[in-house]
């Protein structure tokens, strides 16, 4: 029961294109399985050319939508993102995977970066039944030459209404650093004890988060900088 909990969990928690590319190719095998008997029985050339197609749509989503992703992105400390996306010159196949990673218009990476997670440094789904924070050292917050913002969205990718009408959390935020100059990013449903303009509200379920830098430094576009994780809070 524990690994068919586990399953769900991770299903529900998956991107929608994701679910969707599933759904679509077990519906495609299961229709497939049960079409076998009738294949076997009467075959002919328009049965032989169905089942081409049933079979090569299931492993066309599964393939695009499933697998090519994974040898694309990159994962740093529980954050996902993609390197080199609408640079020109990409291949069809890289600038496919940029567009199942992170759907809608995509920059070059001079001008903007991503990073999305559903999980904090443990892997678990972040939920706003858990206080988190981020922790970035001195001197460490994401290095641009225009600004950078947290945002917080919903189980679905929405902004999360709340008391304070905060949707993110920028170096536009007058953001309070500690004393030896690093600066804690605290999320959660309920306020913390630190500094209200360091707090991200969270809703009460499953949450996103995303990291954007607008003209990056070349640290981030070359990749070698590290966008900290994100801890739950005892």
């Amino acid at each position: 029961m524990l690994v068919i909990a586990r399953c769900l969990a991770w299903f529900f928690n998956s991107t929608s294109v994701f679910r969707i590319s599933l759904i679509l190719s077990v519906v495609v095998l299961v229709g497939t399985l049960e079409w076998h008997s009738l294949f076997r029985t009467r075959r002919t050339v328009f049965l032989d050319i169905l089942q081409g197609i049933l079979i090569g749509a299931g492993v066309a989503y599964l393939v695009v939508l499933v697998i090519l992703p994974n040898f694309y992105i990159a994962k740093v400390n529980g954050w996902t993102t993609m390197y080199g996306c609408g640079e020109p010159g990409e291949g069809v196949i890289a600038r496919a995977m940029c567009n199942v990673v992170f759907a809608g218009p995509i920059n070059v990476p001079q001008e903007a970066m991503y990073w999305m997670t559903r999980t904090d440094a443990a892997g678990h789904t972040l939920s706003g039944a858990h206080p988190y924070v981020i922790h970035f050292p001195s001197g460490q917050l994401p290095p641009n030459h225009a600004f950078w913002s947290l945002t917080m969205g919903d189980a679905g990718n929405h902004f999360v209404p709340n008391p304070i009408n905060r949707y993110d959390v920028s170096d536009r935020s007058g953001l309070v650093a500690n004393p030896d100059g690093s600066v804690d990013i605290f999320i959660g449903k309920a306020a913390p004890a630190g500094p209200e303009s360091n707090w991200l509200p969270a809703p009460a379920g499953n949450f996103i988060l995303w990291l954007r830098v607008y003209l990056p430094g070349q640290s981030v576009v070359r990749g070698s900088y590290r966008v900290p994780p994100i801890v739950e809070r005892s």
